[in-house]
């Protein structure tokens, strides 16, 4: 793995980002110590499309959501 210094990676830091997306890690490094390793991450490519309303139609929420099992709930409580 290759080590750059840090003015060489701020200098040519475009091209070394681009390096570490295709897999070839570097480290930065300051006064000859290694401070950063960089490398790609393994996020997702993009291809998955998430849609929002994608159940729309499809399922249906009681009116009274937000107090279902409040008897049960209050019960548990001592309420």
């Amino acid at each position: 793995m290759d080590a750059i210094n840090i003015h060489e990676a701020k200098t040519h830091l475009s091209r070394l980002v681009e390096q570490a997306a295709n897999g070839e890690p570097f480290l930065i490094a300051k006064a000859g110590k290694p401070m950063v390793k960089v490398t790609a991450l393994d996020a997702p490519s993009g291809q998955t499309v998430r849609r929002l309303g994608f159940l729309n139609g499809e399922i249906q929420v009681p009116d009274d959501f937000d107090r279902m099992g409040q008897a049960e709930i209050e019960q548990l409580f001592g309420l």
